[in-house]
């Protein structure tokens, strides 16, 4: 294993081969097919993790659901399932140093960031789910009922979990996106069974060991390794599941939700996108410079609302563009646990081949590589980049490259402006720089997006309900419209 300064407790979950959970037992695949998880930063062998198929599955399943059934779980009260959120966020408050390092190894990240960024939110977000196991409420209601004008009713609506959760994450911040699904699913009280990404199956097997630790009765929690195409598909399929979330790609995603309505399955989808930039000519330039720059190149462009797509008012455009090209020619690329790297590698050879290719077809057709575009190893390292001179409906503008990558190009009003950010199938996230309020506000609902940030981008807290628009998904992660998702709505008429 390759390290630079790694904590005992990291090195210690790493050598113990970590396996499934399922029930309370950690668990081999019933086939014994094992697959290899690489470390980004050098691409060598990490460690090897169960690679699950349908059986695997299909024992999870059944373990969340005689938790949800059957167990002290289903009869616990919301202060329990409460203070066992507090619990686990505790427990992850005083292991963040060791997530951080998983998080760093097995994705490539920055540890530093990750545990400012990933493992913080995760904590922020479970005390923030926390409160919500209380607050899960129905109403009462007066009905007329007209047919029977000489009977007395009461009516009132309550809210129920809606069972066993099927969660599927992505590689790009995998132990907060998988904080995400559980928060809701435990603070309603439904029983989860989690699929991480193939390529990132580490911190969340970290998080297993933590949920027992908690004090959570077996099958509340259960994770699942393996291929998506394996475990993924069968997690998907299956009957006993009663609601799916995913995060990820749109043609995934796509495919998860055409499977989830021949079961009538609950979903939610928070998929991919092609976040615009968009820089008035009144803005603080240094600041949208920088902001901009950080918007595309944090977590090596691996995410789902990075700016990628930068619109400029056309008498700033070459000093906008000028001030990230030099941030990006000054950033420095190595191993995220080296405290002074700027930005690790991208997750996968296969990933750094796809976001390179993007940046050759830019050559191909005429646009100019104003700084990077250049790939590297050991490891999977593709240079920051930025590309101008690009057509409108290029590719390169149109479909998400989720790389270290942005495209920038002029406009000359704020309508220009607001019709080159909606011309895209994507609709995640999107910032505005300026400081003319009045302007902001006449561009936000024309906006089609699921979030707008002003003056800042990927500005995400617990109590704002995150989600796209078109491509980018269905339903919302976060705030009070997660807990919608995890539960069904009842109605109860009673005749006196």
């Amino acid at each position: 294993m390759d390290h630079l300064t790694l904590h005992h407790k990291t090195v210690e979950f790493i050598a113990r081969q970590p396996r499934m959970l399922i029930g309370a037992e950690w668990s081999f695949a019933s086939s014994g097919a094992t697959m290899a998880v690489r470390n980004p930063a050098t691409a060598n062998l990490l460690l090897e993790v169960p690679s699950a198929d349908h059986v695997d599955v299909d024992l999870a399943v059944q373990a969340a659901r005689r938790a949800f059934d059957d167990s002290a779980w289903s009869r616990m009260r919301p202060r329990e399932r409460q203070n066992l959120l507090w619990r686990l966020a505790e427990l992850i408050e005083r292991d963040a140093q060791v997530i951080a390092e998983l998080e760093c190894l097995n994705n490539g990240k920055s540890a530093q960031m990750a545990r400012l960024v990933d493992v913080q939110l995760s904590i922020d977000f479970l005390r923030y789910m926390a409160g919500w196991a209380t607050k899960i409420s129905g109403s009462t209601v007066d009905p007329s009922l007209p047919l029977m004008p000489d009977s007395d009713f009461h009516a009132f609506t309550r809210r129920e979990a809606v069972g066993v959760v099927g969660a599927i994450v992505a590689w790009n911040f995998p132990f907060m996106l998988a904080c995400w699904k559980l928060g809701p699913a435990l603070a309603t009280g439904c029983s989860l069974v989690l699929k991480p990404a193939d390529e990132t199956p580490v911190s969340a097997l970290k998080l297993a060991e933590l949920v027992l630790e908690a004090g959570y009765p077996a099958g509340v929690f259960n994770v699942v390794t393996g291929t998506g195409l394996s475990a993924g598909v069968a997690l998907t399929r299956h009957p006993g599941v009663d609601k799916l979330t995913f995060t990820g790609s749109t043609e995934v995603g796509k495919q998860i939700g055409k499977t989830a309505m021949d079961n009538m399955t609950r979903v939610t989808l928070e998929l991919g996108g092609k976040s615009p930039t968009i820089v008035l000519a009144d803005a603080n330039l240094q600041q949208a410079g920088a902001g901009a720059a950080n918007a595309i190149f944090f977590n090596q462009g691996q995410v789902c609302c990075a700016g990628s797509r930068l619109y400029v008012q056309r008498k700033h455009f070459d000093r906008v563009v000028g001030d990230i090209v030099d941030v990006a020619n000054g950033m420095k690329l190595g191993n995220g646990l080296d405290p002074s790297v700027d930005m690790g590698p991208l997750i996968s050879a296969k990933q750094q081949d796809r976001v390179h290719h993007y940046i050759e077809m830019g050559r191909e057709l005429g646009a100019t590589i104003a700084c990077g575009g250049e790939k590297s190893g050991p490891g999977y390292f593709v240079k920051p980049t930025v590309i101008v001179d690009v057509d409108q409906t290029h590719r390169l503008v149109q479909e998400e490259i989720f790389g270290p990558v942005l495209v920038a190009m002029p406009f000359d009003d704020i309508d220009e402006a607001v019709r080159l950010a909606n011309d895209n199938p994507y609709g995640l996230g999107a910032s505005i720089w300026s400081n003319d309020l009045g302007a902001v506000h006449r561009m936000i609902p024309r906006i089609k997006s699921g979030s707008v940030w002003v003056n800042c981008h990927t500005a995400l807290d617990p109590v704002l309900p995150f989600g796209g628009y078109k491509l980018s998904g269905v339903g919302r992660e976060m705030g009070a419209a997660a807990i919608e998702h995890y539960t069904e709505l009842k109605s109860v008429m009673i005749k006196l």
